[in-house]
């Protein structure tokens, strides 16, 4: 992303402040990291909208980052947030420490479960998500060499198109509570043992518990057999998440959120 002129409001605030830049390719989107600010710039978006009031609304109920402004032009829009800082729940010590990791996994599933949704402004339901899938399959923009190794081919489905149609005919039953709608182990932050930050909530808001259980499933999966990192924690079963939780795996609500996930 080009470097560009800042809205006056938040230029005010960073001015003359060193940063660094962490860019997401696909997205188009940069993230300028200073000291106690972090500065999202992407292209214009109304969901983010969104994504603004949901962390507005989760102030004093969750660790989140606090926006402290928000400005929206006709191409871009720029969240400026209270910089969270601990260390991520793929850390190398946590890794290496799977009892720890997946005890702080199970609190912080609990720590959003726990939160009364009755006024959450935003519904992340499976209408909206597979309203969103169907955008995105049709514009083309599903990239399924970034999918699970069996999702397509010649054990799996044909194309993007023929895993939609699937996940519109097995919807599942849901279990609404607030979702982080991205629960993977990089966006979940600790320091001195405890939860300390919820971050990347693009996603956020009320949806079926098994989409953050399915992900987070996924991400241990990954985080521990080398997928992610390069280094294999040989000895872990990702089915321990369960035992943390003190609850039974549903495993055709995790099949199908993971596939489901399979289209962003």
């Amino acid at each position: 992303m080009r470097e560009m002129l800042l809205p006056a409001a938040i230029e005010r605030l960073v001015e003359g402040k060193p940063y660094s830049v962490d860019d997401i390719g696909k997205s188009g989107s940069q993230i300028r990291i200073y000291e106690d600010y972090v500065l999202k710039i992407e292209k214009f978006r109304a969901e983010r909208e969104d994504t603004v009031r949901v962390m507005r609304w989760l102030e004093g109920k969750l660790p989140v980052p606090k926006v402290l402004a928000y400005e929206a032009e006709a191409e871009y829009q720029y969240t400026l947030m209270s910089r969270v800082t601990g260390k991520v729940l793929c850390d190398e010590y946590y890794l290496e420490h799977p009892k720890e990791l997946l005890a702080l996994a199970a609190e912080a599933l609990r720590m959003l479960w726990n939160v009364d949704v009755k006024d959450c402004p935003r519904m992340r339901d499976l209408d909206t998500e597979l309203r969103e899938a169907k955008y995105r399959v049709e514009q083309g923009l599903v990239d399924i060499s970034d999918a699970e190794p069996t999702t397509f081919g010649p054990d799996g489905f044909a194309d993007p198109e023929a895993l939609l149609a699937w996940l519109e005919e097995n919807r599942p039953t849901p279990e609404p509570v607030l979702s982080h709608g991205d629960f993977c182990l990089p966006n979940i932050l600790v320091e001195d043992g405890k939860i300390c930050g919820f971050i990347d909530l693009g996603d956020t808001g009320i949806a079926d518990k098994w989409r953050d259980i399915s992900l987070c499933y996924r991400s241990l999966k990954h985080n521990f057999d080398g997928t992610f990192g390069g280094k294999v924690y040989p000895d872990f079963d990702p089915d321990m998440l369960f035992d943390a939780l003190g609850i039974e795996p549903n495993w055709e609500k995790l099949n199908y959120y993971i596939l489901l996930d399979e289209l962003f």
